[in-house]
This record gives structure tokens, sequence and C-alpha cells, in this order.
């Protein structure tokens, strides 16, 4: 295992809530409000005119934008109609999502889905979820003439897909933790450590010389050059990117051994079992 103690890994899979028995991740703990940041001035604020944040004592967008950390604000959500973003809005409970009501003014009646666990609107990610909208709810006093009571509540629905499946790109840095070994005494820490390891693609870690052709497509690996997950530590996540990708589940009987790179089972192919089991509430 590594070799500094580490802070608690917050995680953005099956450490949440639910929509529908499915996992929504929980919001990280409240950040302070930036005092850089104001909205662009004037009389904006509808479909296709929100303003942006831009930084302080600029209004022309000289300066660059912000560009959020991935997942670290995980409570965020897409409004969307025929695959295209309209508006943002929030998860503030279970199945429900705060958006505003003016975003309803060019839909044409249709009703939205909700996104939500995104970075990127367009990029892959495993755990994206879009959603049906069951009810699309005003503020009884909003209107299109005015800003006053701009609140609308969605009830979301069972999610419409689950995400593609796709690898962690190799030389991914990604991060381990756990209270497994941490020498070859077999000493054990009685606090938390965490490691940074290297993504090896499926055919390196294939070749013959290491786990010759054993690690299927439910699998990944990382470097054990030197640095490694050992005896204790299985089980513990994978996490990549501030995303959880995999689960702790082999290595070398000798931890360290670059000749046998640590193995991970991947969690983007079993989303659809671990979604059943959450939502029917049943033990394995």
């Amino acid at each position: 295992m590594g070799l500094s103690p580490a802070p608690v890994l917050v995680l953005t899979l099956l450490l949440g809530g639910t929509v529908n028995g499915e996992c929504i991740p929980p919001p990280p703990p409240p950040q302070p409000p930036n005092p850089c940041l104001r909205s662009q001035p004037g009389p904006q604020g509808r479909v296709g005119g929100d303003p942006a944040l831009v930084p302080a004592g600029d209004a022309n967008l000289t300066q660059p934008l912000l560009l959020a950390k991935p997942h670290l604000r995980p409570y965020m959500a897409s409004l969307q109609l025929d695959g295209q973003h309209i508006c943002g809005g929030f998860l503030i409970a279970k199945q429900w999502v705060l958006s505003a009501a003016h975003c309803t003014e060019e839909t044409d009646g249709k009703i939205f889905q909700v996104l939500l666990g995104a970075h990127s609107l367009t990029e892959p990610e495993p755990h994206k979820r879009l959603y049906r909208v069951r009810a699309q709810i005003p503020h009884p006093g909003s209107n299109i003439h005015n800003n006053k009571d701009d609140l609308l509540l969605l009830q979301v629905g069972p999610s419409s897909r689950h995400p593609p499946d796709r690898d962690v790109a190799p030389d991914t840095v990604c991060e381990v933790a756990g209270w497994g070994t941490i020498n070859h005494s077999g000493r054990r820490p009685d606090k938390l450590y965490q490691l940074e390891r290297p993504v090896l693609s499926r055919d390196v870690c294939n070749h013959r010389t290491r786990h010759d052709h054993t690690i299927t497509e439910k699998m990944m690996c990382t470097d054990s050059r030197r640095k490694d997950t050992c005896k204790g530590d299985s089980g513990g996540p994978l996490v990549c990117n501030g995303v959880a990708e995999g689960v702790v589940t082999a290595g070398s009987r000798v931890c360290g051994n670059y000749k046998k790179p640590a193995i991970y089972t991947r969690i983007a192919p079993y989303t659809a079992w671990i979604d059943g089991v959450i939502a029917a509430g049943a033990a394995p």
C-alpha cells in the first residue's frame, strides 16, 4: 500500500442517495462562495440567454471561465429535450430536481429528461444516467411576463438508459486506498493509506510474462512496480478522475512485483446488476 496516511476518500459511486433505487452520489461538503465570480449584468435569464459566470470586473469574457473539477458536484442536473441541453437544475431530495420555471417556455409542451452524474454532456462517462420525468411542476405564481416565482420542480422516474461501457485510458493515474499490508513483514496500519498508480492497457496486462491472457474485458490492471495494493486492500475502490472505476481484486503473492500488475474488477459492466439489486432492496 502507499507510503503516507490519506484522508477519507469521497467517491461518486454507490455512496449516496437514490432515484427510484438508482444510485445518486452524495454532494460534497459545502464550499465557500467564490468572491471572484459574479453574474454578467443585463436583463438575461430566459431560455438560451442564461447569465454566465465571469471573473469579477470583466463582462466581455476576455478572461477564461472557471472550469469545474469533474464529478465534485454530483447534484448538478442537465434538463434536456431531444438529447440537447436546455437548462440546468440540481437534485434536492430523492426523486426531485429543482430548476427554473422559465425553462419550459419554448418546449412546446414537451416533457424534459434529466441527466445526472455527468461532467461532460457528450463524452462517455461511466456513471451518467438519463432519467424520465414523471411530473413537471412550475410554481403557480410563475409566468412568462416577469421573473417572479421562477421555480420548477421535476419528479424523476426510472433511468431510460445505462451509460456506455468503456475502459479507463492507459496511463490514467488513479487512486486506491485501504488498510492493507504496507511492507514485506506483513505489518498492517491503523490509519488509512492511499496510493496513486497508472492504469495499464489490457494487452500489456495480458502479456504471457504477466497475467498471460487471464484478464477479461470486465477486469483492469494498474502498474505494480515497487508500489502496489496488498493483502487487506481487497474490496477497496480504484478511483480515476473522481469516479470509482474498479474494485481491488487480486495481485501478486509478493506485493510490488512489476511482473504481476494489480487486478481490479471493473464497475461499469456491472451497473445494471448493481442498480437492479438496489432497486429491489434485496441482499444478493
